[in-house]
């Protein structure tokens, strides 16, 4: 069955990138509609309940929420402002404290404070923490100007800023301490070191140091926000009916088949989900042969193994700050870690979040199962792993006696709910060698077609969402667009 009047845009994917998308065209008074393959929308934003306790997906803490700052002013613009609770970390302490082998490191709030924790940490190092530090205040400017979105020429950066974070660091003279401790916020992209642009690094970095901040409710209350936003604004929510093919005519894209038949026509589809997953829906040969194997030939971030476990709260009360785990060789480079939250449950008890890295590579044997269906051996596999977690989590908390699992997650998990290959939860590699494959994306490869969502741009919400602005910008033109850039640096718009 076909709609009576054609869409100004389809989007594929209601995750915070396809709502974000859909929230700034329907302020533009845009006709829109959202289609989502799941019953309920909201992609990694949505939580999940097991046994009453709320587990977190794929928002554990974001950064540069604060008053003036660039994602606020972007959820200023979209009208999700005030249904968001949010609670800021590091006023009273660390946002996060690094465990290292032999010496610890606690992540402060603000640039200044970085610094002066860097210097008093590793005194030797203070040559190399300054120039580090100036080029960080530099893209914080930038990143507060929302210059990836403004029609001005974005100020020339450092060539060193787009060589690997690991040949930065050692071009710098970092001892092997300030290389481990500098190393970490490349791991919040899913990237090592030796892949991680520094520039994507210091971007996540300073998002953080700007400020940080933890949701007080569900992950799904984060979702609802979006959601009614967007349809009181009139757009048109789809939900448990996956896009099945993005229809073309010749010229460009023409619309999207759903799974039950209906079909939503349109000559501007957003596809929010993976390009990879895109690729399967167009037609052949809609695609010239040269981006199609670009497309497929991209890398994925490696996935993760998630475990949530119920805590005496006596015992064990909720931490203010997160704490990561890390290992690393005689360099100083990351070789492994877990990352660590403790935050109020149900009455009584402290919820815990372990999270670690787990390559698709490990739970391959059940590739071919879906959520629900794979056997009793994998959630052995998973208790199993789940277990060992709790067991290393026992040298930094103590005795966990009594902590109860409540559910855990594995790659496979993320691939069924948002149709990420191989279950990355940070979507493609944005490594050195990948960038140029990644940015080509912005260019799309079908008339009509646009891609946002993390793929676009950059993981994480900020990233995310100012990949949606781009978007926008992309499809209507800058002097359609410089309106809602306008919007944007003067502050609400409801």
């Amino acid at each position: 069955m076909e709609t009576e009047k054609p869409f100004d845009a389809v989007i594929i994917g209601s995750g915070i990138g396809g709502l974000s998308t859909g929230i700034i065209l329907a302020r533009l008074l845009q006709r829109v509609a959202v289609i989502e393959k799941n019953p309920l929308p909201g992609g990694l934003m949505r939580s999940y309940t097991r046994d009453g306790v709320d587990c977190p997906v794929g928002v554990h803490y974001f950064g540069a929420f604060g008053e003036g700052q660039p994602l606020r002013r972007m959820f200023d613009y979209l009208g999700v402002t005030d249904a968001v609770s949010a609670e800021r970390m590091g006023r009273d302490g660390p946002i996060d404290r690094y465990l290292f082998d032999d010496f610890t490191f606690d992540l402060p709030e603000g640039i200044d404070a970085f610094a002066e924790a860097l210097e008093a940490a590793f005194p030797e190092d203070r040559r190399p923490i300054a120039a580090i530090v100036e080029n960080l205040r530099a893209i914080a400017d930038l990143q507060n100007s929302l210059s990836f979105l403004s029609s001005a020429t974005i100020p020339s950066l450092d060539i060193d800023l787009f060589s690997p974070l690991a040949v930065y660091l050692t071009k710098m003279n970092c001892s092997t301490r300030l290389r481990s401790v500098l190393c970490v916020a490349s791991s919040w992209m899913g990237l090592s070191e030796h892949d991680c642009p520094v520039i994507y690094h210091h971007l996540a970095l300073t998002s953080y140091l700007l400020s940080a901040w933890r949701l007080r409710g569900r992950g799904s209350d984060l979702a609802e926000a979006f959601i009614s936003r967007f349809a009181g604004l009139g757009g048109s929510l789809i939900g448990n009916d996956p896009a099945a093919a993005i229809l073309t005519d010749g010229q460009g894209v023409a619309g999207v088949r759903l799974a039950s038949g209906r079909v939503l026509r349109g000559t501007r589809v957003v596809a929010a989900i993976h390009p990879k997953a895109v690729l399967a829906m167009l037609p052949e040969g809609a695609v010239k042969p040269r981006q199609a194997r670009r497309i497929r030939s991209l890398v994925e971030t490696e996935g993760l193994f998630a475990a949530n476990v119920a805590v005496d709260a006596q015992t064990h009360p909720p931490l203010p700050h997160n704490i990561y785990r890390l290992h690393t060789d005689r360099e100083g480079w990351i070789s492994d870690g877990v990352f660590y939250q403790l935050r109020a449950g149900r009455e009584g008890q402290s919820h815990l979040t372990m999270i670690t890295q787990s390559p698709f590579s490990e739970w391959r044997r059940w590739e071919d199962t879906t959520t629900g269906r794979r056997g009793a051996d994998y959630q052995e596999e998973k208790i199993r792993r789940a277990e060992g977690l709790l067991g290393k989590a026992e040298e930094i908390f103590g005795s966990l006696a009594g902590g109860k699992i409540i559910d855990a997650y594995t790659p496979l998990t993320l691939r069924d709910w948002v149709n990420s290959p191989e279950g990355s939860p940070y979507g493609i590699m944005r490594s050195v060698r990948q960038l140029p494959v990644a940015a080509a994306l912005n260019r799309a490869p079908l008339g009509g077609l646009f891609f946002a969502g993390q793929n676009a741009l950059a993981p994480g919400i900020l990233g995310t969402v100012m990949g949606s602005f781009q978007a926008v910008r992309q499809m209507i033109g800058y002097d359609r667009f410089a309106p809602v850039f306008e919007g944007l640096l003067k502050g609400p718009g409801r």
